[in-house]
């Protein structure tokens, strides 16, 4: 008897240590939201539960099915295949050598290119259909009035001044928790031109990220503020929705890459000027430090100990948590741009197979861990678009001004917490997907930390090859 009692505890041992990383996403989640709920005996239900539901079913259609990941696989190499046309505008204009400057000159001119496809699509009415139809999903299944729901489903393809006009008529109107809906997609979510720049990295979990942001950022933005009043836009049974001044298809082309250019131009000097900053903030601090026996003082070090809890919780592994919480940290006093860079440095250190620690210092992270800091990342939520999204908003509906004010801060906390939810998530549902990853010679996978030679011949059963060499395991 007590023989059989020690076998069924020490598989519930087991159970708990090698499914460590979900149960840890899973308890994330939960006191995340217990902990910055406005209204602790207000639970919006419907909302919270619906909106954790339709993201483990994107999840599970995209990351869990042989269907979704070949889908998933095909538009991600559609999309690079696209977006490789805007090299022939930049090849032209800046000459052949124009990959020299890969920042500048090769990325940049993806969001000018993509600015005109946009607004192409809006002119033709494609984009409004299928935000449309995303945001009244959102709305009977979620239970959230009409304007939020449109615009957390623009959110998805749009920026955040963007989706901000699609509503335009009913700004001045919207409640105080609809503010907060509104402004806590924005941060949750980037937009499709600024996807297209990160599309290289790793497309498929960024898609997936994009699509799971939108119920993400209303379930923990409800939950976070609840509804107390009645939205005005329950009244409007047409909701309308702005469509552009573009006189013709060329002229849309031609105000989509305009419009793009003061992006384009706000996205180039803020990096350098952040970057500077940056350099000379961890100059400082070094020096700093050294009057203090801490010469690697820096503002990285500082991040990654503020964040490594956050990032720790998320499943990431003990070793690779201050990495994470490094990149957490820039993102949000700096921006995704420059976290993205700094990600996108660790995934080819690791590729390129050198030595995990020099000097003691981390040159790369697993592939378990590149999978939740991806997700993580993928939104605004940062210090510099709090205050685009403020002013926004401010030139929209004036005498909103600090009701506008007033929900910055917690949006900015919401729509982080919406990207870590979405990561939790994810990683619950990717199990197959992480072994899916290309290293030099050959197919060859690593199991990753919590998963076992088992799982992975689970996937080889779900998903066959061509994802998988699976001819050693089966």
């Amino acid at each position: 008897m007590f023989s059989s009692l020690e076998r069924k505890v020490e598989e519930v041992q087991n159970y708990f240590t090698k499914h460590r990383h979900y149960i840890s996403s899973l308890t994330n989640t939960r006191s995340h939201m217990i902990i910055c709920h406005s209204c602790p005996m207000q639970w919006p239900c419907q909302t919270l539960l619906n909106g954790i539901v339709l993201q483990f079913v994107f999840g599970l259609l995209t990351l869990r099915t042989n269907v979704g990941l070949t889908a998933l696989e095909w538009i991600g190499n559609k999309a690079k295949t696209f977006l490789s046309f805007a090299a022939v505008g930049s090849e032209f204009v800046f000459g052949i050598s124009f990959k020299d400057h890969l920042f500048v000159f090769q990325v940049m001119p993806i969001l000018v290119f993509l600015g005109s496809v946009i607004a192409m699509l809006f002119y033709s009415g494609f984009m409004h259909w299928l935000i449309c139809n995303i945001g009244f999903l959102m709305q009977h299944t979620m239970g959230t009035s009409p304007t939020e729901s449109m615009a957390a489903a623009g959110n998805i393809f749009l920026g955040q001044t963007e989706t901000v006009l699609l509503i335009k008529p009913y700004i001045s109107a919207l409640t105080l928790s609809e503010i907060h809906a509104l402004m806590t997609g924005g941060f949750a979510s980037i937009s499709g031109s600024i996807l297209g720049a990160f599309i290289a990295l790793v497309a498929a979990h960024l898609l997936t990220a994009s699509l799971m942001s939108a119920p993400a950022s209303l379930a923990i933005a409800k939950t976070f503020w609840p509804e107390t009043e009645v939205p005005a836009s329950f009244k409007d049974n047409d909701l309308k929705i702005e469509k552009g001044e573009s006189k013709s298809l060329l002229d849309a082309i031609s105000d989509g890459a305009m419009s793009s250019v003061g992006v384009v131009t706000s996205i180039v000097v803020n990096i350098i000027s952040f970057l500077a900053l940056l350099a000379f903030c961890d100059a400082a601090l070094s020096w700093l430090g050294e009057m203090f026996d801490c010469p690697q003082l820096s503002f990285g070090l500082i991040c990654s100990y503020v964040f490594m809890p956050i990032s720790f919780m998320m499943g990431v592994s003990w070793e690779d948590s201050f990495v994470v919480a490094e990149l957490l940290g820039v993102k949000t006093f700096l921006n995704e741009f420059v976290a993205y860079q700094k990600l996108s440095v660790l995934i080819m250190k690791r590729k390129e197979g050198g030595p995990e620690y020099v000097d003691n210092v981390k040159q790369y992270i697993s592939v378990h861990s590149e999978t939740i800091a991806t997700y993580a990342l993928c939104g605004f939520s940062n210090f510099a678009s709090l205050g685009m999204t403020v002013g926004a908003l401010t030139a929209l509906a004036p005498n909103r001004q600090s009701d506008f004010s007033s929900c910055g801060i917690r949006a900015l906390v919401a729509g982080s917490f919406s990207c870590f939810m979405t990561a939790c998530i994810c990683i619950c549902v990717i199990v197959c997907f992480i072994y899916s990853v290309k290293l030099q010679g050959s197919w060859n996978v690593t199991l990753g930390e919590g998963f076992t030679l088992s799982s992975l011949r689970g996937c080889c059963v779900l998903t066959p090859s061509p994802h998988f060499n699976c001819s050693s395991i089966l």
